[in-house]
């Protein structure tokens, strides 16, 4: 094989850097190099979602404490972690301004939404999952928008989700780092799952169960394997952030133990068909106002306004309910807001509430009057998530089984503790189609494994009841499904029909020399712009043969300012190659999994040429040779 300086297609060798560091990796064959990026790559990630994650959460607060305290007088009930910026005590209560002031939240989340970004209405998951299918490609501007939205959207009291915008903004800013860093486009859609995950665990605070969410999610049937651990990084970091700035509180406080009894197994398989039941009738409540949003004669800004006034009347209406039933300590027990307050009455009780059938028929209503008022507030077109009221519909479901189930049998090891956590996992993880991941998100929550195995076996009937029942219709079934997918797929069916031709027959020789790995970016762009059809540059140790290679597409849209400093090394992908008897089905799927416009064609006496999509589907239509 010729070495890196030997000269190719008549194109001047460039040379680059020390090799003094050679014998160093010699001896020691770690990809040190594609460590650092990784870790580089996610803790960029990482910090920059836990720092948009705090400031979120304290503007969320700060926004609710002024408008439904500070103005209305009412403080929803909160779980025993949540964090609380409270207004001044003794302000008296307000109903009717509590009817208007989501109205209001909501028509402004609107009109923002739609004048700068009209992608951030909704929860915010959907959205992600379909940018990260369609390259993910995400406008920087959704960081400015999207928390500006949901602040208002939530603040003011609608019924949604923090962790839902998180996702989006995580999604964002992984997207927004692709872009300021050299990758390639599976790269940057891996970045935003680490953006997801990382969002997530800077809110949450589960950093497993958040990684796991984030590459569980873009799918129905399948798993981003590929993300997996640059997704687990950027979740660690974002979760090291949060902890520094906001403590290492548990969202639901110090839960009591809950110890696995075999006996009630056949129980939480019976709870998995009743909240996969409540799933799907959240949807269909979700749905039904979605549709009635988009046949509404009000422009699509105004739509969240009526979500939101409608979402009042009826929380209003659950305020005043509670305060007449309970008195007014359990005033704040409504559907305002995320409702985790409602989940930790749910786990832990709440003083005043007594265990018995009028327990379980309180339950069910507040889990009923979530469903609606989310779906009023998502549906309308809010910038709410969904992800923590199917979180705390779960956990009223299941609390409201634990608590029939302990009054039907007289058995005194049922607690209804273990089944609102199973309830609570099982919801979501089977409405999102992410199983595993709700499993070891309600286990952190819990802080202990204690209740794994029925946490497995509700959410996987769960799961199965309701494979037809979709919270994100964005998720394709599998890979196959996924719109770049189906683009190579016809690439290949193509090739397909050449199958007797090889890599020789259309193989174009090389235009441009091998470079070092540290070649300055400059010298590698002035070269390229030598060669006419080139787009893939070889990387090579002086010594050792080809390290890598460089798409030169992806090197000029690299930012001007970084080609002064960048070296070939830090954006070259793995060296892959084709022999000359390759046939054109193999080169075929070779360049579909790499995502390179082409591949060296390597024989005897070194790199004999390129080939690459141009110089199939010709080939294979005609059987004919080499193109040039």
């Amino acid at each position: 094989m010729p070495t890196p300086d030997s000269q190719e297609g008549g194109a001047p060798a460039l040379r680059g850097g020390s090799a003094r560091a050679e014998p160093l990796r010699a001896a020691l064959p770690l990809e040190l190099g594609l460590l650092g990026r990784t870790l580089l790559h996610a803790a960029a990630v990482g910090t920059v979602a836990g720092l948009f994650g705090v400031g979120f959460l304290f503007a969320l607060e700060r926004t609710q404490s002024f408008l439904l305290e500070g103005l209305a007088g009412y403080e929803p009930l909160r779980a025993a972690g949540e964090g609380a910026v409270r207004a001044a005590a003794g302000r008296s209560f307000h109903p009717f301004l509590l009817v208007l002031i989501p109205a209001a939240g909501g028509l402004a989340s609107g009109v923002l939404s739609r004048l700068f970004a009209p992608e951030t209405a909704g929860g915010g998951g959907d959205a992600v999952i379909e940018a990260y299918h369609h390259g993910g490609a995400i406008r920087p501007r959704v960081l400015l928008v999207k928390p500006l939205t949901a602040v208002l959207a939530l603040g003011s009291g609608g019924s949604g989700g923090r962790e839902g915008p998180t996702m989006h903004i995580g999604g964002a800013i992984g997207a927004w780092v692709g872009r300021l860093v050299p990758a390639s486009a599976s790269e940057r859609r891996i970045l935003v799952a680490a953006g997801i995950a990382a969002g997530i665990s800077a809110v949450f605070r589960t950093p497993l169960g958040a990684a796991l969410l984030a590459v569980e999610m873009l799918y129905r049937d399948d798993f981003e394997s590929d993300a997996l651990i640059p997704a687990i990084l950027a979740s660690v970091v974002a979760y090291a952030v949060a902890l520094v700035l906001l403590g290492p509180a548990k969202l639901f406080g110090h839960l009591p133990h809950s110890e696995l009894v075999p006996a009630h197994l056949p129980l939480f398989v019976l709870l998995g068909v009743v909240v996969a039941a409540a799933g799907a009738g959240f949807v269909a409540v979700l749905r039904a106002v979605q549709r009635w949003s988009g046949r509404s004669p009000l422009p699509s800004w105004a739509r969240p306004g009526l979500g939101g006034l409608l979402m009042g009347a009826l929380g209003t209406a659950v305020a005043l309910l509670m305060r007449r039933w309970y008195g007014g300590e359990a005033v704040g027990l409504g559907v305002f807001g995320g409702g985790y307050g409602a989940a930790q009455v749910a786990l832990t009780g709440l003083r005043g509430l007594q265990p018995g059938w009028a327990l379980v028929g309180l339950l069910l209503l507040l889990a009923a009057g979530k469903a609606v008022a989310t779906a009023l507030t998502v549906g309308s077109g809010a910038s709410a998530g969904d992800f923590a009221p199917s979180v705390v519909m779960g956990a009223l479901v299941g609390g409201a089984f634990g608590v029939a189930a302990s009054l039907l049998i007289h058995d005194p090891r049922v607690s209804p503790t273990a089944f609102a956590l199973v309830g609570m996992g099982t919801f979501y993880g089977a409405l999102a189609n992410t199983p595993l991941a709700a499993v070891v998100l309600v286990c952190e929550l819990a802080g202990s494994y204690d209740l794994l195995v029925p946490m497995m076996l509700a959410t996987g009937v769960g799961y199965v009841a309701l494979k037809n029942v979709l919270l994100y219709p964005a998720q394709p079934a599998s890979r196959s499904d996924t719109p770049a997918f189906r683009a190579q797929a016809e690439h290949l069916a193509r090739v397909l029909q050449g199958e007797g031709l090889l890599a020789c027959h259309v193989l174009r020789r090389p235009e441009l020399a091998q470079v070092e790995p540290r070649t300055p970016l400059r010298a590698l762009l002035a070269a390229a712009s030598a060669g006419a059809r080139q787009q893939v540059l070889v990387v090579a140790h002086p010594e050792r043969g080809p390290a890598g290679l460089v798409d030169l597409k992806r090197l000029r849209e690299l930012p001007f300012e970084d080609l002064d400093w960048m070296l070939a090394a830090d954006v070259m992908v793995p060296f892959l190659a084709v022999g000359p008897g390759d046939g054109l089905p193999r080169v075929a799927r070779l360049l579909l999994s790499s995502e390179l416009p082409e591949l060296p064609v390597v024989g005897e006496g070194g790199v004999e040429g390129f080939v690459g999509w141009p110089d199939l589907a010709p080939a294979a239509e005609t059987g004919g040779a080499a193109p040039g």
